[in-house]
This record gives structure tokens, sequence and C-alpha cells, in this order.
């Protein structure tokens, strides 16, 4: 199952605010032995939100949405979730006592809106501030506040997907190659692929603080096996081709 990710939000595109989303998600994810396999930002235009769930809800990914359920009149993730699913939003019984439970007599009719979902989901504990999240299938939406979207996904991660960690086992494996050109290594580069059953790649750069000078990084990635001897024919062939090869850390 692909691991996808939502970034809701005019705030974000805007640069109001800065996305820390991509990065934690990323890192929870390469925690449990697992990776992301696509990203979208978004802003919070509804017709645009539905088409995009309604996408993503027709493959079987796992989906991570941050942002936009809120109930001011930007929000929208709620009611596009709802509209993607051909489905009405209602009060979840459960979100309602999670609510009732937080505000206590000064719950109002504005803050029970705030547990109105798309029918039939499924609520996500909020342990920051217990107003919930939901989840349609394998589609799960959370807060643009990192303090409650991290914890969730978090939770998402170690309860309903605890049997997708670890499962699989994968590398990334690279090298740096000073004053190198893409179109010299091209043919190394797709037989190296083609040989080894690894995904290879190319990442040239003029110079940045790390590395002052114009060089590449290379590597390959996919099941450890065969990274590793990826990596040794890439090493030799480019020595071979007088090319000096640096180390570069794996992930």
């Amino acid at each position: 199952m692909a691991i996808g990710l939502y970034i809701i939000g005019d705030e974000i595109l805007s640069g109001r605010r800065q996305d820390g989303h991509f990065a934690k998600v990323r890192a929870l994810l390469g925690e449990r032995g697992l990776q992301l396999a696509w990203v979208s930002y978004l802003g919070d235009e509804r017709e645009r939100l539905i088409d995009a769930f309604r996408r993503s809800l027709a493959t079987d990914d796992i989906v991570f949405s941050c942002g936009g359920i809120g109930v001011t009149p930007d929000d929208h993730t709620r009611q596009a979730a709802a509209a993607a699913l051909g489905v009405g939003c209602v009060l979840h019984p459960e979100a309602e006592a999670e609510i009732r439970a937080r505000f206590g007599a000064e719950t109002t009719e504005n803050r029970l809106r705030l547990g109105e979902f798309p029918a039939g989901c499924a609520i996500i504990p909020n342990p920051f501030n217990r107003i919930p999240g939901f989840s349609c299938g394998h589609h799960h939406f959370v807060p643009g506040f990192p303090e409650m979207a991290w914890p969730m996904i978090e939770w998402l991660l170690d309860n309903p997907y605890r049997d997708l960690h670890h499962t699989s086992a994968w590398r990334e494996s690279s090298v740096y190659v000073p004053n190198a050109h893409e179109s010299r290594l091209l043919d190394m580069m797709e037989a190296i692929e083609r040989e080894h059953g690894v995904a290879v790649f190319s990442l040239p750069s003029f110079g940045n603080a790390e590395r002052a000078y114009p060089h590449i990084e290379l590597g390959a990635k996919g099941e450890p096996a065969k990274v590793a001897a990826a990596m040794a024919a890439m090493r030799h062939e480019l020595m071979l081709r007088g090319l000096t090869v640096q180390d570069a850390a794996d992930r």
C-alpha cells in the first residue's frame, strides 16, 4: 500500500506559515520502516479538494490529510471529503462525546460542528485537546496544527497500521562524484539499473555550503542486497572512468 500526504491551507501556499508536516511525517514513517509515495499541497478551494479526494479515494493508498477540518469559512476539508464520498456531514456520536467532555457546560452548537464528519467515518483521537479528526477507510484527516496532527498520525501508524512496520527491507545509498557530467554517465546508470534491479538516481549540483565545487550525487535505492551490489558496481565503474568517489550517508 502506497502512502500519500495532503497538506492543505492557503496559508501554506501564500507563505504566511511554513510547512512542517512533510518533514515530520516522512520522519515518523521512516522510524517505522515506511516511506511516502507522494505529497500534494492544496489550497482552501472546495472543488479542487473534492477532485483530489475523489482521485485518491479511488486507490488503495493510505492517505494522511493535514488541515482544513475546522468550522471557519476557509475550512472545506470535511465537506470536500463528504462530497467526494457521496455522503453528507453528520455529527459523529463519539466526536460529540469528546467535545462535550472537553467543554462541559460551555459546549455550543458551533463547537459541536467540529464533530460533523462524513457519514460512516471513524474518529481519530486527539490527545492535545480532545477535538477528534476522522478516518474514511484508509484516508485520515487531522488538523493543520502540528501539536495535534503529529500525535494523531503517530497514533494511526502505531495502531491500525502497526502490522506494516518494517515489513519490507529498503535502502538508499549514494556517493558524491566531483566535477562529473550526467550525460557522460547515462550509459552506466542505465546499465546498473537494468542489471541490478534497483532505481538509480542522479542529483547534480553547481556547489553548495557542504561542497563548494560542482558535483553529482549518484545513488541507488531498493532492496538492501541489490543496492549494495549496485553501489559496488557503480564505484568500480566510476573509478575505471578516472572519477573521484566520495562517501555519502546511507538512508
